[in-house]
Order: C-alpha cells, then structure tokens, then sequence
C-alpha cells in the first residue's frame, strides 16, 4: 500500500501568494485616476471662491451690490463645474452645470429670503 501525496498547504484568497500576482480586472488607469483627481480639485477649488463671494455678498451694503456679488458667484460656479467636465473631456453643455447655482441660491435665500 502506498501513502498518498501530500497536499500542498491551504492559501487564503484574501492573501498575496508569492509568485502569483492577483488578476485584477477592471482596474482604473493612472491616467484615469489623474483625471478624476485634478477636476476634483478643480472643482471644489472653484466651488470654495464661489462660495466666498457669496459670504462677501452677505456683508455688502446695498441691495445691487449684493446681487452684482452673487451674479459673480454664478459665473465663478459655472465655471467651475465646466472646467471638471472639460478635464473629462465632456461635452461643456450638461445638466451637471446646474450644480453651479449652489452656492448662489444658498446665498440668495441667506440674505434676500431669510
């Protein structure tokens, strides 16, 4: 009677095996992840200046002077959902452009509204 061979050890697939990289599908590119990041920044960058001249508008005397100030954070968060579409290189005309009137309406229900 001959013994029978022995097994090689038991790995756990949540571990690395030497020799044997993990196949990962789908994974996103470097130049992907770049992409991703730098509009990211840019974004919230731009979003964080809008958000600025709307709290600049809140302590300006006048009632034009407050609306030219918000009319400046409109275009500054426009600009700054237009710049993360054009890193991806979207088309500039999209519902996402919507998300730029955030910090003007916030503002305009702060000071005119409330």
């Amino acid at each position: 009677m001959s013994t029978p061979a022995p097994r090689p050890p038991r790995v756990a697939k949540h571990l690395m095996t030497p020799g044997q990289p993990r196949v990962v599908r789908e994974s996103m590119g470097v130049g992907k992840v770049q992409k991703w990041v730098l509009s990211t920044l840019a974004a919230t960058t731009i979003m964080h200046l809008a958000g600025g001249l709307v709290l600049a508008a809140a302590f300006l005397d006048g009632a034009g002077k407050q609306v030219a100030m918000l009319g400046i954070a409109t275009a500054f968060g426009v600009l700054a959902m237009a710049a993360a579409l054009l890193i991806h290189q979207r088309s500039v005309l999209s519902p996402w452009l919507v998300l730029g009137l955030v910090p003007t309406l916030v503002g305009v229900y702060f000071i005119f509204v409330r």
